[in-house]
């Protein structure tokens, strides 16, 4: 019984994810970026999203009855020599146990502070929040504007809606998509390639990188 509902959390998370197209990912980042960056107070500041060597963005969905599950997908995109790269497409899941109910879609925006961080997610495989970069809350308001050295290799935003309490990603692994890459691309494409702009984005593209410049 444990194993069933387990696995029927896991199945109608991974529906909803499978009922978006690449292209719907991304404009749903493009959104996810116009409004963190005009969130009053609690927003993404400008002057962090100056000196970011990237983002990613990834919306991630929570359910629960006894048993949870979550899933989530998104892109990464770096800044280059020529601009913003286009998007290489990134996903996560897990599961839990424990007596929660509820359900929840939580949006977060990661800012890569380094070309480390860049380069954990143009490995093409794993990253480990914590693990592989260093994480931390990134600042709002006026700690923003006071904050000349970053704390962490990563600065975490996010904003939640559903019954739950708020997810949090520290420790989770997120992965490159390497198929939707692909389907995206129209060939395979490594995640290293896109994210040092060696492969130039594709036109739907374009909503993404101009919320990124504005």
């Amino acid at each position: 019984m444990k194993k069933l509902y387990l696995i029927l959390i896991l199945f109608s998370l991974s529906l909803i994810s499978a009922n978006a197209t690449e292209q719907d990912v991304v404009d749903r980042s493009a959104v996810t970026v116009r409004e963190f960056r005009h969130m009053p107070e609690k927003g993404l500041p400008p002057r962090i999203l100056r000196r970011a060597r990237g983002l990613a963005i990834i919306s991630v969905v929570k359910g629960a009855f006894i048993f949870s599950g979550k899933a989530g997908e998104g892109v990464v995109v770096a800044r280059t020599g020529h601009g913003w790269s286009g998007p290489s497409f990134i996903g996560t899941a897990g599961a839990g146990w424990g007596l929660q109910f509820g359900a929840e879609v939580t949006d977060f925006v990661f800012v890569l502070n380094n070309d480390a961080a860049v380069r954990a997610f143009s490995r093409g495989g794993n990253v480990t929040l914590g693990a592989d970069a260093s994480v931390a809350a990134g600042p709002v308001g006026r700690a923003a504007e006071a904050n000349v050295t970053p704390r962490a290799a990563i600065y975490s935003y996010s904003r939640s809606k559903g019954l739950f309490a708020g997810v949090s990603l520290e420790g989770a692994v997120i992965a490159t998509r390497k198929g939707a890459n692909q389907r995206y691309y129209g060939h395979p494409v490594a995640a290293g390639e896109i994210l040092s702009g060696r492969m130039s984005a594709p036109a739907g593209a374009g909503n993404l990188r101009m919320a990124l410049s504005r």
